[in-house]
């Protein structure tokens, strides 16, 4: 990484995800009654508990709405949790009123055109390797893994190596 991106990552103060294609596979599974199942991968999870015990939390902005996303964030300890969402410069505006953070403080990874004014608007935009190509151009690093697949682990990993944090459990 160069000197600009690790300082960019050691800055971070808030890391805001967004779910389908980042904390999942994109894969949205119907049950019988119509309920809707996601898949998450259990290591990002560990990531972003072991970022909030070093003293950087988590955010969630999503474009739909979920009981699944819900619990996940619970079972996460994220409050900060923003469904439905199809203006998500909107919903980082709110996270910058609520947490008195600045949005050079913020990190955003995303996936898809919906999340783009999102990573125009944070100090580092982060896309998933799998993202689309507008994504892509925009984003200040690029994950090696893809989407539901151990991104968000690897961004929890780079945010605390450069901030001098390892994860420990």
């Amino acid at each position: 990484m160069t000197n600009d991106l690790t300082s960019r990552f050691a800055s971070v103060k808030l890391l805001v995800l967004d779910v389908d294609g980042v904390m999942t596979d994109g894969g949205i599974y119907f049950g019988p009654r119509g309920e809707t199942w996601r898949r998450f991968y259990a290591p990002d999870g560990l990531g972003i508990k072991a970022m909030a015990r070093l003293g950087v939390p988590t955010a969630i902005v999503t474009g739909l709405e979920s009981e699944s996303v819900t619990h996940r964030a619970q079972s996460l300890g994220i409050d900060l949790l923003w469904q439905d969402q199809k203006q998500k410069d909107r919903s980082i505006r709110e996270i910058l009123a609520r947490t008195k953070l600045d949005a050079q403080d913020l990190a955003f990874v995303g996936d898809d055109l919906i999340d783009l004014p999102a990573l125009k608007l944070v100090g580092l935009p982060i896309a998933v390797t799998n993202a689309h190509p507008e994504v892509k151009a925009v984003a200040r690093y690029i994950t090696r893994k893809p989407g539901g697949f151990g991104a968000v682990r690897e961004v929890c990993e780079k945010i605390l190596e450069a901030q001098g944090k390892r994860i420990e459990f």
